[in-house]
């Protein structure tokens, strides 16, 4: 489960990476899924991204497959 932790605008969760609870900065961002261009703006989708602040292992998640 995630936390909020004070000391950084980040949250503690663990990281397969390190196989510990470390910080991780976590934002959305929308992704194209269509290689299409003409139907690429009916392929947005949220994720999640997150990046372990100690070892700087990125993964994603789509929100509607959260």
């Amino acid at each position: 489960m995630a936390t909020t932790d004070d000391t950084f605008n980040g949250l503690t969760e663990y990281c397969e990476d390190c196989d510990l609870e470390t910080l991780h900065e976590v934002s959305v961002q929308i992704r194209t899924e269509s290689l299409k261009e003409e139907n690429s703006q009916f392929s947005r989708e949220p994720y999640r991204v997150t990046e372990c602040q100690r070892c700087g292992h990125r993964g994603s998640q789509r929100m509607n497959n959260a």
